[in-house]
């Protein structure tokens, strides 16, 4: 088999494991595109320590992300003392991943740096309440984080993000000592997989399904949908997860306010930690 042919072969491979039947044409391919197809989400932590400096290269690579006008409105805590982290897991429901890895870390939406400056300066920063201010410090965070876990990923560790820490971001907020205008948006485990926890490639959505040219056309959504919902099932089945569809997944995440675990009042909490979301 010649280089082109066994490459070709690997891109066939990682678009198949990744959109199952619904495989979109083929086009460029390298290392960092194979890596970012090969992203699977791992629920269970070797204790075995990172290399020394890998959060520093992290970070770096976090702090190369894009950022909204250079503002640099995110920060992150490393979560290295095992009862802050067993809280933590006990916020997120239990999910023991959170103690068990070998390096935690809480991404932060944070204005309060940028409140510092004002202050410092003698100037007020008129546009630092809105709900615009906010939503560029998440989407900085989310930026900042994605670059981590991409960079961890080619180092050969593992990643999973928590998202719930949500359900209580005042309490996340007190256990990281947190100023006002700083508030926990997720957590990220990185480390080696145990044996068995790697994980499978979830399939996602066709992409007729999220890519849309010129206008928006939902119109082969709903055959796609069960096409999709077809494949999540045996992918659940497969790894002996609730054999429920893609469409059941959505209902029972959203379509309760129970399901929302507390992330229903997450406007009220955000204005008590120094969001005033105007």
């Amino acid at each position: 088999m010649d280089g082109t042919t066994g490459m070709e072969a690997l891109q066939a491979a990682a678009l198949a494991a990744r959109y199952g039947g619904a495989v979109p044409q083929a086009g460029p391919w390298n290392a960092t595109i194979a890596g970012l197809l090969g992203h699977r989400s791992v629920r269970g932590y070797r204790p075995d320590p990172v290399p020394p400096g890998t959060l520093a290269t992290l970070i770096a690579a976090a702090q190369s992300a894009a950022t909204s006008s250079n503002l640099q409105t995110w920060s992150v805590v490393a979560v290295g003392d095992p009862a802050t982290r067993a809280a933590m897991a006990e916020i997120a429901g239990g999910q023991a991943h959170i103690t068990e890895c070998p390096l935690f870390l809480v991404f932060l939406a944070d204005v309060s740096r940028n409140a510092r400056l004002g202050e410092a300066e003698g100037r007020e920063l008129e546009g630092l309440p809105y709900l615009e201010t906010f939503l560029v410090a998440a989407i900085d965070a989310a930026l900042a984080a994605q670059n981590a876990v991409v960079a961890a990923e080619s180092l050969g560790l593992s990643t999973v993000y928590i998202g719930a820490l949500r359900n209580d971001p005042t309490r996340v907020a007190k256990l990281l000592g947190l100023p006002p205008g700083a508030a926990g948006v997720f957590g990220l485990c990185i480390g080696y997989p145990k044996p068995g926890a790697e994980g499978e490639v979830k399939p996602r959505l066709p992409q007729s399904v999220v890519l849309h040219h010129g206008r928006y056309d939902a119109g082969a959504e709903p055959a796609a949908r069960a096409a999709y919902d077809a494949e999540m099932s045996a992918f659940s089945r497969r790894n002996e997860m609730a054999a429920d569809s893609w469409t059941q997944r959505v209902i029972a995440r959203i379509g309760t306010i129970r399901a929302l675990r507390g992330r229903d009042h997450l406007a009220a909490t955000l204005r008590s930690l120094g969001f005033p979301l105007r």
